[in-house]
């Protein structure tokens, strides 16, 4: 199956403890299935200024914001493919649009400040992104554990547990192992929602019978939060 490369769509997120993550999973029998690949570490790494004026501006919560990453779905090498994602938010919906290129294409390309070597739309888009906010610099590795679920009816309505959130300032490289310094409490989960439309009517009940509310939390948010506390109080330590 062919990855899919440009998404709009709401994007809502809800922390769970362990109790409220098992009654959604039990809500879920029947209606979703885990998909093909199970659960996976997803690596992420973060392009910023040096002033970190695109997670600052995203932490004030504007109707419009933007970022970065290149992304992986386990270690990889150079000569793998990797995502070169460009996402955007506005006025609630998440728009995604994303490459596919090898790791060692995209870290030369970006480290360099040169082109990437694709000609299309989405092409183009990351090319202005990079020239209106330059010199980009990798700010973050991210990375987490996910479990991913479709809608067995074929509708686009996706739910994802995120667990084991690390962030590191150093070695940022999608070939590298994966470490880091948590940003959730021991036994939090992060559920995301993910729809073009409405949430199904079962799933409203289980949000509603189990005090589950959404929130505002931005995994690179949370980790500048994390570094910035950090750095003033002299320094980090990793996991």
């Amino acid at each position: 199956m062919a990855a899919q490369m440009t998404f709009q769509r709401y994007e809502l997120k809800y922390l769970l403890n362990p109790t409220q993550k098992r009654a959604v999973l039990q809500a879920m029998d029947g209606h979703m299935e885990l998909d093909q690949y199970g659960r996976v570490t997803i690596r992420n790494i973060y392009y910023d200024t040096e002033t970190f004026r695109l997670i600052r501006r995203s932490l004030e919560r504007p109707c419009y914001k933007e970022k970065l990453r290149v992304r992986s779905y386990r270690q990889v090498s150079p000569e793998e493919p990797v995502f070169v994602e460009l996402k955007k938010k506005y006025k609630s919906i998440v728009y995604k649009r994303r490459l596919s290129l090898p790791e060692g294409l995209v870290s030369q390309s970006l480290s360099q400040d040169t082109p990437l070597p694709v000609s299309s739309q989405i092409g183009h888009e990351i090319a202005y992104f990079r020239s209106y906010y330059h010199p980009l610099i990798p700010t973050v590795f991210l990375s987490y554990q996910r479990e991913a679920f479709y809608a067995v009816d074929g509708g686009d309505f996706r739910v994802t547990f995120d667990d084991h959130i690390l962030y590191r300032q150093d070695h940022l490289s999608l070939c590298s192992e994966v470490y880091g310094t948590p940003i959730l409490s021991p036994g939090q989960t992060l559920m995301e929602i993910k729809t073009s439309g409405g949430i199904p009517l079962w799933m409203v009940h289980a949000l509603t019978q189990h005090n589950i509310f959404k929130t505002s939390f931005s995994k690179y948010g949370t980790a500048y939060q994390h570094m910035t506390k950090q750095q003033q109080l002299g320094g980090l330590r990793y996991a």
